[in-house]
């Protein structure tokens, strides 16, 4: 399979939104995604296979700081390396920024999210409780420091 990964477009966002409904009980709409490609702190990358979008990352960076609103991979994509190549790449972009850490909130029962966090130096730093609805779930707040 070859992944190709590149900065979103317009062109890409209904195949964001598929992503997004396969992957989430509150999904971002069009909109939402559509208002990331005008915002200066935002750092939003697309996996294509074939040029179809098959998986994503979005983040903020303000001033040294980082922060990971979603990562998401098609169902029939997922453990093919697309979740890492993505964070893979995230992570280098924040580094080039000289973000002083990059930070993400992550279900409690989301065993495979959290392996792959782990894999890359992420460490639990905090919980936020009730912070998921449908259904409502504790987050781990997940962070990797860069300094």
């Amino acid at each position: 399979m070859n992944i190709i990964i590149e900065k979103m477009t317009v062109g890409h966002i209904d195949g964001l939104v598929e992503i997004e409904n396969a992957s989430f009980s509150k999904p971002w709409t069009y909109s939402g995604f559509e208002a990331e490609l005008n915002n200066e702190t935002s750092n939003f990358l697309v996996a294509l296979s074939d040029n179809k979008p098959v998986g994503y990352i979005g983040f903020h960076s303000v001033l040294d700081e980082g922060y990971i609103a979603n990562i998401a991979v098609l169902p029939g994509f997922r453990r093919c390396g697309i979740a890492s190549a993505l964070l893979e790449n995230a992570v280098k972009i924040s580094c080039e920024k000289k973000l002083a850490f990059l930070s993400l909130e992550v279900r409690k029962s989301n065993e495979s999210a959290i392996a792959l966090y782990k894999k890359f130096g992420f460490e639990t730093v905090g919980e936020r409780k009730n912070f998921y609805t449908a259904p409502t779930e504790n987050a781990y707040i997940m962070t990797l420091n860069f300094e």
